[in-house]
């Protein structure tokens, strides 16, 4: 594993533990050239999945941005980091086991945002203003509108 503050070409691993999920490995590592102290994930990865923009490019799936894209939805809600880390490794889950190579980032938005619908409402309007880029105060009322009322039909 290079090092990311010197760039040698190799590392020891120091400690190896499973995250709390157990979804991944995180792996505590010390450059064997300037002594610097760095941690790894690892993960399955089932398949190289592509995502294509709504402008057309393509670039390949990201964890990393769907994780930040959640966490910023869910900023100062009480959500558990764990929850979020299931939110995302299930998705992610979803992707590599569709047989698709390619998957639009608009199904990405989609799935995000059924997973967020029973997760925490607040989340979910804040992940829709984006991924259906309200413009206007109006937009965040009318979508809030209808949360509220099919809580109101599901006898919430």
């Amino acid at each position: 594993m290079r090092c990311p503050y010197c760039g040698h070409e190799d590392s020891q691993v120091k400690d190896s533990r499973p995250t709390e999920d157990g979804a991944a490995i995180r792996r505590r590592r010390q450059c064997e050239d300037c002594g610097a102290r760095f941690t790894t994930f690892e993960r399955i990865q089932l398949r190289e999945v592509g995502v294509l923009k709504a402008g057309g490019g393509r670039e390949p799936f990201d964890r990393e941005k769907l994780m930040r894209s959640v966490q910023i939805a869910c900023r100062k809600r009480p959500i558990d980091g764990a929850r979020i880390e299931r939110l995302v490794s299930g998705i992610q889950r979803q992707l590599e086991t569709s047989g698709e190579n390619e998957v639009k980032a608009s199904q990405i938005g989609a799935m995000v945002m059924e997973a967020l619908k029973g997760f925490d409402n607040v989340a979910y309007i804040r992940f829709a203003s984006v991924y259906r880029d309200f413009t206007e105060a109006k937009d965040f009322e009318e979508f809030a509108a209808t949360i509220s009322e099919a809580a109101h039909q599901n006898g919430s």
